[in-house]
Parts: C-alpha cells; structure tokens; sequence
C-alpha cells in the first residue's frame, strides 16, 4: 500500500475513461453525454474522468472556445456545457449504474481573468519584467498561482472540496501536477480524504518524480509512451521496452500506473494512436489494460477514432453508429475488473516475462494472483510468427478471452500469432 495513503479499494480494479465533453456529442453538453452511460456500461468502463468542467477564461484565449485548462472560476460550471444541477444529475445517474465519477483538476495555473485575478491578485506569481501575473511555461493564456502564499493554498483546497460536498464526486485527475509543490498535494488529500475517501490520479511520471507517488494513487507513463512510439519508427529492440518496464516495477506496488496509448493533448498535438503506433496500436491497447496497473482510454477510442480533434474550437468525433472496437475493450475491460491475476497494485500480484522460441518480436508475459493466471503474448513485428511457449512455468487449461476457445499448455505450446496481433488466455 502507499506508504502515506491507502488507495481506495475500488482502484486496483478499475479502469479509466477520459471523457471530452465538448467533442463526445453534437450538443457538446452533460445532459447529451448522459445518453452514452449505457454503453459505457456495457463497454466495461468503471471511471469516467471528465476534463475540466470549470468555465473558461475569455483574456487571450485561444480559439473560439478556449482551453479547458485556463479556468475562470474554480467554482462555476462551463456553460458550454449545461449547469451545476446538470452536472450534479449527470454525476447521480452515473453513481446509480456503477460508475466512479472523477472530474480534472488544475492547480498550477489560472486564465487570465479568473476571479482571483480580480479579488485575490496576491494569489499569482508576478513578472516584475512585465509588472504584469507570470504567464506559465510556454502558454500564454495562462498565469501561475503562488503557492507559498498560505491563503491561496486554503482557498485552492476549498475549491477542490466544492466539488466533492456539492456534486459528490469521487476524486480527481490532478493537471500537471509535478508543477505544483507537492506539500499543496499533501496537504490536500488530508483534508479532502476527511471528507470522503478518494482516488487520485497524477500526471506526472513516476520514474521523473518518484517523490509524487507518496502522495497519489496513480500516475501517468509517459517514458512508456514515448519509448513504444520509439520502438514503432525507429524499430527499437524488445529489450529497450523491456527496460522501461524495469524501472516501473522496480517503484514497487505503493502507487500505481495508468497504461495509455493516447490522451487528450497527444491526440490534439502529436496524432493519432494510429498516426504514432500504426498496425501496433491494439496490441498495446491489450498490453494497457493487462499490465500491473490501471488503463486509461480516451473518447473515441473504441470507434477507433482516427483524426485528431481540434483543442480550442468545436471538432466533434464522427461517431458512426458502430463502434468497430467495442467488443475488444469490453473483453479487455471486463478481464481486468474481474480476474484477481489482473489487480492493479497488488503486492500478491506477481507478473513474469515469459521465454518463447522468438523473443526478439514476441513479447509474452503472465501475471499471477495465487491460482488465477493470464497469460499475455503480443508479436510486435510486422511479420506473422509461429513459435513456441519455452517457459516451464505455463501448464494446464487456458482459455482464449477473446475465442473461448481451451488450450491444453501442458501438451501443446506451440501458436501463431499474425503481424501486430496478440493472444490472451485466462487460467
């Protein structure tokens, strides 16, 4: 368990679906979204992050719409998208299927005319330069809040508990949060886990900023992500994943990881899964939502959606009416929420690399919870491959997850796997 706090329990086995209200529908409003839970649902989705729900400054926006990231009012509901009752029914209908309800958070930085601006401008750092609020790195429709001013870091938890005394949500998705000092976290979860236990998920990265994991009970894998695009174009070896994978698990079961093959910002900035993995995009998706920790799919994913959407300007998704990966994720999903060999963060949890006859494009692994096992085996080649299952430790009756179909890996170890595909078997 984390060292300073103990996770609630519902995240070792949930998984994370990262939901951008302005592009999901037509009408870009909570009460459109609502309609989708029900597929959601049967989709095997377990949380769903909204991404900030806060209204947007109008000083130096960008866009015609603005970035979610430059709040107005921590307080206020973007009216883009509804109300605060909207959000709060939204919120209940979702708590009444089973769903967890996280909303995004960002601490580090305001827009230009948030209210603070204006009632508490000692909140803010300042440029003596401009004799003017310090603008944030790289981002000009931003300023950076000072957080050795104790009023502002009071006021900033005050805020955070608006959310969870009004609207009962059950945690937060903290924004760039290894730009914000970490006593504020600390500090914050104190107060706000009082009130109702919650889950709270990092973007920072953990092997960068292991101190962080003290504090959150997820973080993000960014070295993953570059290192996999890296293995695409540049055709890297297996081992140089391997390695990545190795300083993880070396961080321990304390904190844990979300796996993800695209978010909101590499969509937007950097492409497509499909831009960034091509034929390798599903097999890391199986590998996301199989490996020691919690996946995290963005909207779309599972049409695929394969155009990147417009940050600051309405840009919908072309939902179709089918959702081609639907399926895969529920298989995938419903897996990780219900085998015990899949628990995210669990020391009694063990996860082997296994031999096969062709470890140079066949990654294999197998994750343990005493007598419930998944076996994982992913070709990351171009090429399709026959080879065998050399590891003594994978014997009896599997089950293909995906098939159904039963193998006997005491008698016979041998499979094919076509180019970029992948095989998983429960025990």
């Amino acid at each position: 368990m984390n060292i300073d706090f103990k996770p609630v329990e519902w995240a070792h086995t949930t998984n994370i679906y990262e939901v951008n209200i302005r592009q999901y529908t037509k009408e870009g409003t909570f009460n459109a979204f609502t309609k989708e839970l029900p597929r959601l649902k049967d989709m095997g989705v377990r949380t769903l992050w909204f991404m900030p729900v806060t209204p947007i400054a109008q000083k130096n926006k960008k866009g015609a719409l603005g970035s979610y990231y430059a709040c107005s009012d921590y307080t206020a509901i973007n009216p883009e998208f509804g109300t605060l009752d909207d959000f709060k029914q939204l919120v209940k209908q979702a708590h009444s299927m089973g769903f967890k309800v996280i909303i995004d958070w960002v601490a580090n930085h305001t827009g230009w005319d948030h209210v603070w601006t204006k009632q508490h401008p000692e909140y803010y750092l300042s440029d003596s330069s401009v004799g003017d609020f310090k603008i944030a790195s790289g981002m000009d429709d931003i300023i950076e809040l000072d957080y050795s001013n104790p009023d502002l870091v009071k006021a900033m938890i005050d805020a955070m508990g608006f959310w969870v005394a009004q609207c009962n949500i059950d945690g937060f998705r903290c924004d760039l949060a290894f730009w914000v000092e970490l006593p504020f976290w600390t500090k914050a979860r104190k107060e706000l886990d009082k009130v109702k236990h919650l889950f709270w998920l990092g973007e920072f990265d953990e092997i960068d900023h292991p101190e962080y994991g003290k504090v959150f009970d997820a973080s993000y894998t960014w070295t993953w992500m570059h290192k996999t695009e890296d293995f695409n174009k540049k055709h890297l070896s297996i081992d140089s994943l391997e390695s990545v994978l190795k300083k993880y698990s070396i961080i321990g079961d304390s904190s844990m990881r979300a796996w993800f093959t695209t978010n909101h910002d590499e969509n937007s900035w950097n492409g497509t899964e499909y831009e960034k993995y091509n034929g390798m995009a599903k097999a890391l998706a199986v590998f996301s939502c199989t490996w020691n920790g919690i996946p995290l799919i963005y909207s779309g994913q599972e049409l695929p959606n394969k155009k990147r959407l417009k940050f600051f300007d309405k840009d919908e998704i072309e939902w179709t009416g089918y959702n081609e990966l639907h399926d895969f994720y529920k298989t995938l999903l419903s897996l990780h929420s219900s085998d015990p060999a899949l628990r995210g963060g669990d020391e009694k949890v063990k996860t082997f690399r296994i031999k096969t006859s062709d470890d140079a494009d066949v990654f294999a692994y197998v994750r343990k919870n005493e007598d419930k096992e998944v076996m994982v085996l992913l070709n990351l080649s171009a090429k399709n491959n026959l080879f065998t299952i050399a590891d003594k430790i994978i014997t009896g009756i599997f089950k293909n997850v995906f098939t159904n179909t039963i193998n006997d890996f005491s008698l016979e170890k041998k499979l094919e796997i076509p180019a970029w595909g992948y095989l998983v078997y429960e025990k």
